[in-house]
């Protein structure tokens, strides 16, 4: 019998993944740099949708030492079929695995908690390394922002003629027939809107801002509807990065909140962690 490559790629949710990667693969802390590895695994610890960076103790520039700080909260969130699927929103300190958190005592400074030796015989030698504890990361000379880049996630920009309508109640705030589909392993697809067919009159810009690995730093927008605000509801990436250029300047909206009407079919709200 088939199985569907979806169930095939979650269906070890639950379970320590690893995947070897051939870059080089740095992270500095305030222009120092602090992690130089060529032997570096991603690992995605139980639960974890996006994964870490694991290199080997040598490639560590700084002694490893036990750290005894209690764990952050942990946050899980609903996205597809994935049961209690945990994001960047869970803090690094979070682990599922059995293993030792440490801090790495650096020129710089120490980064408290921001390494972790799994008990797990296959990283063995090797260290789990906490994204945000750095300033800066690497793949060969190219900087990466958010997480590291899954090869098993890709983003794909397609524009569409269909008539994709995106309403609040009574309130359309967009009706486009020239959007672009971004679609995001795992995430529902994404409807890109340009301004022109956007009421741009019930959108205020938010302070907000999210950092996305694949497409680059989002600017929010809330909408103003019957005499309430819905606090950013929509987004955009004014200078995205370069797989994410087709949707330059061009608005999205979380469907997860709104009704979204293709060619004349409503369309199920989707649930993410956005819902």
């Amino acid at each position: 019998m088939a199985i569907q490559m979806r169930s095939l790629l979650t269906g070890a949710h639950r379970e320590l993944r690893v995947h070897p990667v051939e870059k080089w693969v740095r992270a500095d802390l305030r222009g120092a740099p602090v992690v130089s590895s060529t032997r570096a695994v991603l690992v995605w610890e139980p639960r974890r949708v996006v994964p870490s960076y694991a290199v080997p103790v040598a490639d560590v520039d700084g002694e490893l030492v036990p750290w005894t700080g209690q764990p952050g909260e942990e946050r899980p969130v609903p996205l597809g079929d994935l049961p209690g699927a945990l994001t960047p929103g869970s803090p690094f300190s979070v682990h599922t695995t059995q293993g030792r958190p440490l801090t790495i005592r650096t020129g710089r400074g120490d980064l408290p908690g921001a390494a972790f030796a799994p008990d797990d015989p296959h990283l063995g030698g090797y260290v789990v390394l906490d994204w945000n504890a750095f300033t800066q990361w690497f793949e060969e000379d190219e900087p990466v922002m958010g997480h590291p880049h899954d090869p098993f996630s890709r983003i794909d920009c397609l524009r569409s003629s269909r008539r994709v309508v995106v309403a609040h109640g009574e309130h359309v705030l967009a009706d486009s027939a020239r959007a672009t589909l971004l679609y995001e392993t795992p995430l529902p697809v994404r409807f890109y809107v340009p301004r022109e067919d956007v009421r741009m009159d019930l959108l205020t810009p938010s302070e907000t801002h999210t950092i996305c690995a694949y497409k680059g730093v989002a600017s929010y927008w809330s909408a103003h509807v019957d005499g309430r605000m819905v606090p950013d509801i929509a987004w955009t990436y004014e200078e995205p990065l370069h797989d994410a250029a087709p949707v330059r300047g061009l608005l999205a909206f979380f469907t997860e909140r709104l009704d979204l009407t293709v060619d004349g079919i409503r369309r199920e709200r989707p649930r993410t962690p956005w819902s």
